[in-house]
């Protein structure tokens, strides 16, 4: 019950994060985009070492334990693979206008209200959808690796908080409310702890050693793919090319780093 509700609030805390986004969005007149680049950049580098050093080795141990080595094998290839087409298939399925990979953050220009809160809401709801398969990730690597769902953990909060920007700017400016902002911002947020509620009940009969070894497969190759989708072009587009590389490295630097020391 301990790990289970670590579990549960570090992915309350990684959702939750758009929150911060959102109170970022008017509480500051600019965006510091240097520093965004910066920290975006460095997201992809934990989430992409983390995924590649830790998670893979987690679910290639448990899937050896439950499949054999050779099968296992080929069984955490087809899930670390897996992972990156369900979440690729998701984002087809939501419209490029209404994508939150693709809504750029609107801080200056002036645009019809109407038009603005529909793509505050629209955006809102893009990033329930994509939240939610991440909350299921770092509640499954939460509960069975706490110390490795950490760092992930963090790398999420990260990349949520220009989501959150993305929702509650336009919303802003098309209402004048800093209530409304925040609480679509923040309710978007809420898909990821939603998200591991209904994955752990779904999968809480099913749970084994390769259950767990595809989920944590399937985790890193969602990483890596919001990674190379969404954080770093993310990052050249706030900052300079050069400032996302440097945040990327950093990461992946730093994560090595805490993983040898911890």
């Amino acid at each position: 019950m301990g790990n289970l509700a670590l579990a549960f609030l570090l992915t309350l805390i990684a959702g939750l994060s758009t929150g911060i986004g959102g109170a970022i969005a008017f509480f500051t007149k600019s965006t510091n985009k240097r520093f965004l680049s910066l920290s975006l950049g460095f997201s992809a580098g934990v989430m992409v070492y983390v995924s590649m050093t830790e998670l893979l080795t987690e679910a290639g141990a448990s899937l050896t334990k439950g499949l054999g080595k050779s099968v296992g094998g080929w069984v955490g290839i087809a899930a670390f693979f897996g992972g990156m087409l369900l979440i690729a298939l998701i984002d087809r399925c939501v419209p490029d206008e209404e994508n939150p990979h693709e809504v750029k953050l609107v801080l200056e220009e002036q645009h019809e209200p109407k038009k603005l809160l529909r793509i505050g809401a629209m955006t809102a709801l893009a990033i329930g959808i994509h939240n939610f398969p991440e909350g299921l990730a770092t509640f499954v690597s939460a509960l069975q690796s706490p110390e490795v769902a950490i760092p992930i953990v963090a790398a999420i909060a990260i990349h949520n908080i220009p989501e959150g920007i993305a929702v509650s700017v336009p919303i802003f400016q098309a209402t004048g409310s800093r209530k409304k902002a925040f609480a679509y911002s923040f309710i978007s947020g809420l898909a990821e702890p939603i998200g591991a509620l209904i994955g752990w009940l779904v999968l809480m009969p099913f749970l084994n050693e390769t259950l767990f070894g595809i989920v944590f497969a399937m985790v890193a190759g969602i990483m890596v793919f919001i990674s190379f989708d969404e954080l770093l072009p993310a990052a050249r587009e706030y900052g300079e090319h050069h400032l996302s590389i440097y945040g990327l490295i950093s990461g992946m630097v730093i994560m090595a780093v805490s993983l040898q020391l911890f």
